[in-house]
């Protein structure tokens, strides 16, 4: 059974698009859009990461509040 995949266009620059397209020449990367498609992936995992992080230092810092060791 076939998973099938919905997309959506979204436009950027061209001279951006012509840097890209230049940048992949030689790569793994058959398009612009497969490029662009791992880059977003990547950042959002990055940003996911942090937004974690930040949220367990909040956790501990609330925990050691109410351990009375910060005020």
């Amino acid at each position: 059974m076939a998973v099938k995949r919905k997309y959506t266009t979204i436009t950027i620059p061209a001279p951006l698009f012509e840097k890209i397209t230049e940048e992949i020449n030689g790569t793994g990367f058959s398009s612009v859009s497969d490029y662009v498609t791992f880059v977003l992936r990547e950042l959002v995992a990055e940003m996911r990461e942090k937004d974690g992080k930040k949220k367990d230092r909040d956790v501990v810092m609330a925990k050691l509040k109410a351990l009375g060791y910060m005020s």
